[in-house]
Formats: structure tokens, sequence, C-alpha cells
């Protein structure tokens, strides 16, 4: 390796180090913030780069914004993905997927405030950014593997949609987030409670397991 690759490559490598450490920064500020609150300037103070490096990574502000809900999602499904959950006996796929959407959203509390964002913004970005749709029909796929199985083995009824099936598992999970608090105020049960989430988690995959059609013995 010549010289002038080895400057090329840790050039490289350090200009993915300034992208990730960036990123990083950006994601815990629009969680807290919002695409409205955040500002450039803040992130560019708590990186280990300058706002002129933001701007040459990303573009701008909502290009940021728009690489940060990339990473949001692009997360929770690379963990679904690598569980494999497709390879265990239908119902305990599902349960196993329900489990793992209730924990992804209950220890990310960011990704939820980010997804509320994004909605709050009407889905203005995420609209036209592919990745985000392709990454997110491969839970979709999944589901439909899983149902497809699960009828097969006489597990499941027929007819559930994929879709249905994923929305619902995400309402379900995502509430015990997004609604943790004034939960709270209201009934004074702390969702956060080890007992109460996993009484909660446990009552999530016996209703969506029943709708399905699969009864637990």
């Amino acid at each position: 390796m010549t010289d002038n690759t080895q400057q090329l490559s840790k050039r490289q490598i350090n200009a993915q180090e300034t992208r990730e450490n960036i990123l990083e920064i950006a994601y815990a500020e629009f969680a807290e913030k919002g695409l409205a609150g955040a500002r450039i300037d803040e992130i560019a103070e708590k990186t280990a780069t300058s706002k002129r490096m933001i701007y040459y990574h990303f573009g701008g502000k909502e290009g940021l914004y728009e690489a940060v809900l990339e990473r949001a999602y692009e997360r929770i499904r690379a963990q679904e993905q690598a569980a494999n959950f497709e390879a265990l006996p239908p119902d305990q796929a599902l349960s196993a997927i329900i489990g793992h959407n209730f924990d992804y959203h209950f220890d990310h509390p960011e990704f939820v405030r980010l997804v509320m964002n994004e909605n709050v913004l009407n889905g203005e970005h995420i609209a036209n950014m592919a990745g985000i749709k392709a990454r997110n029909r491969t839970v979709i796929e999944a589901l439909r593997s899983i149902l497809d199985k699960g009828v097969a083995q006489g597990l499941f009824r027929a007819g559930i949609d994929p879709i249905d099936l994923h929305m619902t598992i995400s309402a379900l999970s995502f509430y015990n987030v997004s609604n943790r608090f004034t939960f709270k105020h209201n009934f004074e049960i702390d969702l956060s409670q080890p007992e109460v989430r996993a009484r909660r988690r446990a009552q999530i995959i016996e209703c969506v397991l029943s709708w399905v059609g699969h009864r637990p013995t």
C-alpha cells in the first residue's frame, strides 16, 4: 500500500467517524427537541467537529434530520433481521417478534419521540425516503411468512393482513412509551416498573396471539 493510499484510507476513516459522531449527537437532539427545536449550532458544539462539516456531510438541518430518521428505522429493522424470528415455529416466532417490538420501544424512547415528531410534521420527510420504505417492508415480509406457516400448521386463522398485524403490534408497544407519563398521573400506575412492564408485555403477546387464532395451552 502506497503512502497516498494509506493517507486516503485514513481520511475516509476519519470522515466516516465524523459522520457517525454527528449522527449520534443529532439523534439525541432531534429526539429531545424535534426538528423545529433542534439547532445546528448546538449540535455542532456537542460534536467533535464543526458546523461546516455538518453541512458538508448532510447538506443542512433537514438533511441531517432525514439521516437520523433513516438511522432510527435502520436500527430496529436490523435487529429484527439479525434475530431471524422466521426460523422458529410460527407461534414462537410471532411471540418473539411481539416481545422484541415491545422491548425495543420500551428501551429506546428516543425512537418513539422521533416517530411522534415526524407524525406532527405529517410525515413530510419520511414520505420521500425510499430507504425507510424498503427497510420497513422486511418486517411485513417476515410477518407474512410466519402467518403463512401458522395457517398451514393450523395454529393461525387465515385472512390476517401482515400490515394490520404489524400495526397492532406497533400500536400496543408504542403506547407504553408515548403515554407513560400521562397514564401514570391519571391512574397512578408506573409503566416503567419492572413488574408492570413484564405484565404488560405478557398481556400484549397473549392479546395478539389470541387475535390471530392461537390459543395458549
